[in-house]
């Protein structure tokens, strides 16, 4: 059956499937907003920006909103390009199946595994986040009742019990079901769409301190090409995850079709309800007779303009959109608007936890990871894989044991995204320039799809250099201004309790880390297993897969 194929009826996507040597295991039911929010809610503009907003803050002034456009076009032309895998190999795996058909098994499998460990990681930078929010929410509680707040401290130890519980919910939730997960989902994109534009339309007009100008105005900070690449970190942290809607083709009702478009729109929609809010909250920077976290006062000569001061707090990690809200609006109302934000955050838990799981999945399924029968063995009653998702929790709890916070772990998450889609671009670009495609699949960039492909590689490339650059020597605020810090420039906060390791970039150590161990696997009986046949559609393009 090929790409183009318009047949009907609800065993089409099924019989597409087996086309590809698949049995239909999973539950297909997933629409197409389903699709685009499971997408929306992966990239989840309120969760990035909570949890690395003091970074772009702290290195820009409120200049660093323009960061967001430049990442999200270079983004946007990946996904262009993902857009067009998808429509034609619409399987469980997303970057794995994609070079597993592209390229060979060897590139195949370090790709997937790769990509594995940046959703594991990906999942703990963001059940860490939900803390942030949810944390002062709960503060806030009693206030929505007239009663004073509480006083939880928001320490890391709090933060670490908070998001163990999230981690062991969102796991339950999954195991029972992707309509389960997507119902969940789709009424809390719902949530953050409205929630982020309206509250972003309220600072902005009757919460107006900074002005429009705001996004021009540095606080002082001399800006050149090293704070413009290091104030990125928060859009890149928020703009990825698009290809989460291929990820779950296999629970999406036409997906050659609908998965391309929730690709897109999610980067459309994030970038619209992000940016907006970013500008919002940017306006919303109080200008005096507010307590900022750094214990300036309006009173204080210096802190009148408070842009300022917001920005040497942020530079201490102590200043985001909590401390912003907290200021605009009264104790109950804030507190409804971090429950919003909470609440978003969860669902991007959930999201992120079911892309991987199906990754993992994916490659289980292929008999292509350690203890691969049970890890794709899919309950007959939930049509879940309930190993896989345990086994994704259990990994996604690692980085608990030495606990520093959600920024480091971001950026190691986000780097290793973007190294995973680069070495999938690699892929598809070599598959172009031996004549892919030679069919048309519903979303097609025809003669465009080299140009496409070599300006997305030239973009991932450009933001993994960013990433792995070593921090100066004498940086030593860690996690809080570094983007690639060692272990000893975070304050105490992180100790690999090795020596010479404290003195390397921790993204360095994670890589060569996740990279040590997937050889040592695969020499020793990843590549001695046998692979599952990669085998196309009758009409559609022959694997180029050795």
């Amino acid at each position: 059956m090929s790409a183009t194929t318009e047949q009907t009826g609800p065993d089409r996507d099924s019989q597409d499937l087996a086309s590809f040597g698949y049995k239909q295991e999973l539950k297909r039911g997933l629409g197409t907003f389903s699709s685009f929010a499971v997408a929306f809610s992966y990239i989840s503009p309120s969760t990035g920006i909570f949890t690395l907003y003091f970074l772009g803050l702290a290195t820009m002034g409120g200049a660093f909103i323009w960061t967001w456009p430049v990442v999200a076009l270079g983004q946007f032309i990946i996904a262009l390009n993902f857009a067009e895998v998808s429509s034609h190999y619409p399987i469980a795996g997303s970057v794995f199946q994609w070079t597993k058909y592209l390229a060979n098994r060897t590139y195949a499998w370090f790709s997937g595994w790769i990509y594995l460990f940046a959703g594991i990681l990906t999942v703990t930078a963001v059940v860490a986040t939900i803390p942030l929010a949810l944390i002062p929410a709960i503060n806030g509680l009693p206030t929505l009742f007239g009663q004073a707040a509480w006083s939880l401290s928001g320490s890391l130890h709090e933060q670490l019990v908070v998001a163990v519980i999230v981690l062991v919910v969102i796991t339950v939730l999954n195991i029972y079901g992707v309509r389960l997960v997507a119902i969940v989902n789709n009424t809390g994109v719902i949530f953050e769409i409205l929630g982020m534009f309206v509250f972003a339309l309220v600072l902005a007009l009757f919460h107006n301190h900074q002005g429009v100008h705001v996004i021009t105005n540095t606080a002082g900070i001399h800006v050149g090409t090293t704070t413009f690449l290091g104030a990125m970190f928060m859009s890149l942290f928020v703009i990825y995850g698009f290809d989460t809607a291929s990820t779950l083709a296999e629970e999406t009702r036409d997906p050659r079709r609908a998965a391309p478009k929730a690709v897109l729109f999610s980067i459309v929609g994030a970038f619209v309800i992000g940016g907006m809010f970013l500008l919002g909250t940017l306006m919303a920077i109080p200008n005096k007779g507010t307590v900022l976290a750094s214990g300036c006062h309006g009173a204080i000569p210096a802190c009148q303009h408070t842009l300022g001061a917001a920005v040497t707090a942020a530079q201490a990690a102590a200043y985001g959109p909590v401390q912003i809200i907290q200021s605009n609006f009264s104790p109950a109302l804030a507190t409804v608007y971090l429950l919003v934000v909470s609440a978003a955050i969860f669902v991007c838990c959930l999201s992120i936890m079911a892309a991987t799981i199906r990754l993992g999945f994916g490659m289980a399924r292929d008999n292509q990871l350690p203890f691969s029968g049970p890890l794709s063995k899919v309950s007959p009653s939930l049509h879940t894989p309930i190993w896989t998702c345990v086994t994704i929790a259990v990994l996604s709890a690692v980085p608990f044991i030495e606990y520093s916070g959600a920024g480091t772990i971001a950026v190691a998450a986000t780097a290793m995204i973007y190294l995973s889609y680069f070495v999938g671009n690699l892929a598809i670009l070599l598959a172009r320039l031996k004549g892919w495609p030679k069919t048309a699949a519903p979303f097609k960039l025809g003669r465009w799809g080299v140009a496409v492909n070599v300006l997305g590689l030239l973009y991932g490339g450009a933001m993994l250099i960013n990433f792995a650059w070593p921090p100066a020597a004498h940086a030593t605020s860690g996690p809080r201004l570094v983007s690639n810090p060692r272990p000893n420039q975070s304050g105490g906060l992180l100790n690999f309790h090795v020596g010479f390791l404290n003195g390397i970039p921790i993204l360095w150590t994670v890589f060569v880390f996740i990279a040590l161990i997937g050889t040592i696997y695969y020499l020793v009986a990843g590549r001695r297993k046998t692979f599952a046949p990669v085998v196309t559609p009758a009409g559609d393009d022959a694997p180029l897969s050795a």
